[in-house]
């Protein structure tokens, strides 16, 4: 059935955001995209610490044009009295406040948890920390790598003689990914009693969750997966394996028909299907060290074409081993129109579309705000003048 609703589920809910960096700016940036009017308090110098982070984006940051398109800037300086009582009207007016200030911040400027509980119960509290708001971490500043670290995940990434961080921020992209749904579940908790919800959400809580499978092998066998480079490290063969001289393939092998069909089809090794070595997976992880140079031997006799092909005819998931340059030119992305302009400070700027793909989601064509761009604009709503 086709849906012709063309509203945004979040239209007419203000979020007010006391945010840096990525992990509370990308959670607000999608409720942006969502229709809700957020307006992200900054400090009248410099602003966002994300905003001096690089200039590539024609003078503006990658990390804050990615992750606050859609806001409205309003600058305060939150230690004077007159800043705060514009924040406290503010919060009078929202439904929605999300902030991820460093340890404590929040609550010496008075806009704690209690405090503002007290005096907008009905007002939803996102906190995003580190490391949660109690037990003996609390106070520790955190980033993504360091979450990284503390989350064991840099034990599993990187090759076997040492740790590598993930290319990108994801702690605190998993961080946002669970602010976001935490609050949209408190929107729809809130509306049929009324009440406000604080939601506390740490880094590393959210990341410890995205790690347990790997965990598992920890709790109940003893141990746990090794590094495996750009390989799985709890399946087998499943990763980039060389073609040819130069040339890498990716594929995964997930099931035992899979398997088959690999050695049948695409290495047309069929003794391989009857070795007891890699008789199922677990088989194979044991034993990758001397199935997968045996892959590799004979994937390096074929060329990136043939082997592609022969994946692709045998039902063998695979996929390019794509750089910067392939995926933003992915023809997939083109095909499906994911590819949009944005207005900034620096003129129109390329963006992807929310991944929301909600059907009746209207296109919504915002812009990443200037430092204070909206400051006259929003207090013109409240009780302070021009002058004031």
């Amino acid at each position: 059935m086709t849906n012709t609703h063309k509203a945004f589920p979040l239209a007419g809910l203000m979020v007010v955001t006391l945010e840096h960096a990525v992990a509370a700016p990308l959670c607000t940036r999608h409720l942006a995209d969502l229709g809700a009017d957020v307006i992200k308090i900054e400090n009248p110098e410099g602003g966002d610490l994300s905003r001096a982070y690089d200039t590539v984006v024609d003078g503006e940051s990658a990390y804050f044009v990615w992750a606050n398109w859609g806001k409205r800037s309003v600058t305060l300086d939150l230690k004077s009295e007159r800043g705060q009582m514009v924040l406290a009207e503010l919060l009078g007016r929202a439904d929605i406040f999300v902030h991820n200030l460093g340890p404590g911040a929040v609550d010496r400027l008075g806009f704690g948890h209690d405090a503002v509980a007290s005096r907008w119960p009905e007002l939803i509290v996102c906190a995003i920390s580190g490391y949660g708001a109690d037990g003996p971490y609390q106070n520790r500043k955190a980033f993504d790598l360091l979450i990284q670290g503390e989350a064991g995940l840099l034990s599993l990434t990187g090759q076997p003689d040492g740790p590598a961080k993930v290319g990108i921020s994801i702690a605190d992209m998993c961080a946002a990914v669970y602010a976001l749904s935490s609050i949209l579940a408190a929107v729809l908790d809130r509306s049929r009693d009324g009440g406000g919800r604080f939601i506390d959400i740490s880094m590393l809580d959210c990341l410890a969750e995205w790690m347990m499978a790997p965990a598992y092998h920890q709790l109940y066998a003893g141990r746990q997966p090794g590094r495996a480079g750009a390989r799985h490290n709890m399946m087998v063969p499943y990763g980039v394996y060389k073609v040819g001289d130069e040339e890498h393939v990716n594929f995964a092998v997930q099931t035992d028909a899979q398997w088959r069909a690999l050695c049948r089809e695409v290495l047309e090794l069929p003794d391989l299907v009857n070795d007891p070595r890699f008789a199922g997976n677990e088989a194979r992880v044991r034993h990758r060290h001397e199935l997968e140079p045996l892959i590799e031997d004979r994937l390096r006799a074929l060329g990136i074409a043939e082997v592609t092909t022969r994946l692709i005819a045998a039902g063998v998931p695979t996929g390019d081993v794509n750089d910067l340059r392939d995926l933003v030119a992915h023809p997939q992305l083109e095909a499906r129109s994911r590819w949009i302009e944005i207005g900034s400070p620096a003129g129109p700027v390329r963006a992807l579309k929310p991944p929301f793909n909600l059907s009746g989601l209207p296109d919504r064509r915002a812009s990443v705000p200037a430092l204070g761009e909206h400051t006259d604009e929003v207090l013109a709503g409240l009780s302070w003048d021009a002058g004031q």
